[in-house]
C-alpha cells in the first residue's frame, strides 16, 4: 500500500480467507526517496503518467515485498497491489493508481491483484475508502458502534453498529496540508511528534474559511482526490499558526463527519500516521468530545492496517467476494473488484 502521505510503500502479511483474519506475518515499509516523492507529487492531478516513473515506483512495491517475505518463513500465495493514487476523480467515473502488477508478479514469482478501485468507480461508486470491510473483520467483539478513523494523506471514517454494517466516507484533509505546509517551509516531511503545530495559534478566521468548503456539507457518501484543498489560505500565517490551524482543520473536519454517522461511535480508534501526532490527537478529542485511541489499544499495528487491508481485499478478489458496499462507497450494489496478474 502507497497511500495519499506520498512517504513510501508500505506491505505488511496476513493470513486471512478473505473473510476471517487468522494471523499476521511481518510487516515492514519502504520510504520513497526525496526525488521520488517530489515526482508522484508533479504527477497529481494527471490522468495518466510516463511509463519511467510507474516502473521506479513499481520497484519500490518490490522492494518492499521482498523485504516481508524475507522477513517470513511460510509461502505466500497471494500478494495484494494497491499502487500510488495519482488522481481519483469518482464524479467523473477517474481513479488512477500508479504501479504495473504484471512486473511484481514477474519479480516476486507470487500472483498479484491490482486495479481494487477501478470496477466500484465505472460502476458508480466513489471507489473509496476500501478498507471498511476489513476494519469490519477486525472489530470482533469491540464495543459498537465503534468508528475507525485513518488519518493518511487524506482521512477517512469507518463507523461500525451492532448489526456489522460498515458506513464509510472520507472526512477531509489528513496529514497531506500540514506535511505541505511543513515541506514547503522547512524541508522537512512532516510535523514530527506535533512540535510545530503545538507552537502555535490557530486563526479562526482562516479555519472559518477552510470548513466552508462544500464538501462538508455533503452526505456521505463521498471521497477526495489529495488535491482537493491547498495550503495557499494559510499563506499569510506564520509557520507554527499555520502549522496549529491545518492540523486543527484536519479535526474540525471529522467532527462534521461524525454528524454524519448513524449514530455516535462509543469509541474512536486512529490509525495511520497522524495516530502519532499528538496535537492532532488532543484536538480530536476536544471536538469529538470523546475518546480517541491508537488502533494499538485494540491489539492492532496502525503502522500496518492499510498493507494487511489489501492483502485481505486481494483474497477476497479472487473468491469474487464484494470489496465494496452501498454504505462505504455509494456503489449501487455490493462489488467485488481488482484484476488478477498471474506469476
Amino acid at each position: 500500500m502507497s497511500g495519499t502521505s506520498i512517504d513510501g510503500v508500505d506491505a505488511a502479511i496476513v493470513r486471512t480467507d478473505g473473510e476471517r483474519v487468522f494471523g499476521f506475518g511481518p510487516a515492514c515499509t519502504v520510504p520513497y526517496d526525496v526525488g521520488l516523492r517530489a515526482e508522484i507529487r508533479a504527477c497529481l492531478g494527471k490522468p495518466e503518467i510516463g511509463p519511467d516513473l510507474v516502473r521506479r515506483i513499481t520497484e519500490r512495491h518490490v522492494d518492499a515485498a521482498r523485504l516481508a517475505l524475507s522477513r517470513h518463513r511460510e509461502p505466500v500465495s497471494l500478494i495484494g497491489m494497491h499502487g500510488h493514487t495519482i488522481l481519483h476523480a469518482p464524479a467523473a467515473r477517474l481513479t488512477r493508481q500508479a504501479g504495473d502488477g504484471g512486473m511484481l508478479a514477474a519479480a516476486t514469482g507470487i500472483d498479484v491483484v491490482c486495479d481494487f478501485r477501478g470496477a466500484d468507480v465505472a460502476a458508480g461508486g466513489q471507489g473509496a475508502p476500501l478498507a471498511p470491510l476489513y476494519h469490519r473483520a477486525l472489530c470482533g467483539d469491540l464495543v459498537r458502534p465503534v468508528a475507525v478513523l485513518n488519518i493518511g494523506g487524506i482521512a477517512n471514517v469507518t463507523w461500525i453498529g451492532a448489526d456489522d454494517d460498515p458506513v464509510a466516507f472520507d472526512t477531509g484533509p489528513g496529514n497531506g496540508l500540514l506535511d505541505d505546509w511543513i515541506s514547503a517551509r522547512t524541508g522537512d516531511a512532516f510535523d514530527r511528534d506535533g512540535t510545530v503545530s503545538a507552537a502555535g495559534a490557530v486563526d479562526r478566521g482562516v479555519l472559518a474559511a477552510l470548513l466552508r468548503h462544500p464538501y462538508f456539507r455533503l452526505a456521505p457518501p463521498k471521497s477526495l482526490d489529495r488535491l482537493e484543498f491547498d495550503i495557499d489560505g494559510a499563506g499569510r500565517l506564520s509557520l507554527q499558526d499555520g502549522a496549529a490551524t491545518l492540523a486543527r482543520f484536519t479535526c474540525e473536519a471529522v467532527g462534521c463527519a461524525a454528524a454524519h454517522l448513524p449514530s455516535p461511535p462509543r469509541r474512536w480508534l486512529a490509525t495511520g500516521g497522524g495516530r502519532r501526532n499528538p496535537t492532532l490527537m488532543r484536538g480530536l478529542e476536544a471536538v469529538l468530545d470523546a475518546p480517541v485511541a491508537p488502533v494499538e489499544d485494540a491489539g492492532w499495528d496502525g503502522d500496518a492496517l492499510e498493507a494487511q487491508a489489501f492483502a485481505f481485499l486481494a483474497v477476497r478478489s479472487v473468491r469474487k467476494l464484494p470489496l465494496s458496499v452501498p454504505t462505504t462507497t455509494g456503489a449501487p450494489r455490493s462489488l467485488t473488484g481488482g484484476r488478477l496478474c498471474r506469476a
